[in-house]
């Protein structure tokens, strides 16, 4: 990070985005290739609400805009929280000393699966799995287990 960027806020949001078929929207990292992953990202503010920066993210990496157009899905808050350990790689993007992040956790259900317009600087690729399939490719423990939880979720 530079000085003029501030550390980014160790609370983040994963959203998990779905069809009602259970497959799985997964975005490969631009910063690693081989790292697919579901949505995440950080709070802009300390008391941004959870759901404003679920519904951010996914709109900043997807384009899929699901507070103002109906067909982008529906947003749920899964009232279930990470926390884990920030991989040392990325621990320099936060403030000294802090090497964990809360993570809290979304759904958003498609009508069915869409295209995402991705950011480049961030994905570089998507790709659409079966929800165990998803799972399986993902880098992060806690994402796969966030995926795995689809069914219990799903609406």
């Amino acid at each position: 990070m530079n000085a003029a960027q501030p550390f980014k806020i160790p609370e983040s949001v994963l959203v998990v985005i779905y069809t009602p078929a259970l497959d799985v929207l997964l975005i490969r990292r631009a910063d690693a290739a081989a790292f697919w992953q579901s949505v995440t990202g950080s709070k802009d503010a300390l008391d941004e609400p959870w759901d404003v920066t679920a519904a951010r993210e996914v709109a900043e990496e997807t384009g899929f805009d699901c507070r103002a157009e109906p067909s982008a899905g529906t947003l749920t808050d899964w009232d279930l929280q990470n926390v884990y350990e920030i991989y040392p790689r990325w621990r320099g993007r936060y403030a000294p000393g802090v090497t964990h992040n809360t993570e809290h956790l979304f759904g958003l259900c498609l009508p069915q699966a869409l295209a995402p317009r991705l950011a480049p600087a961030e994905h570089t690729a998507w790709q659409w799995l079966p929800y165990r399939d998803a799972a399986q490719a993902c880098f992060s423990p806690s994402n796969a287990e966030a995926i795995l939880l689809l069914p219990q979720f799903a609406r």
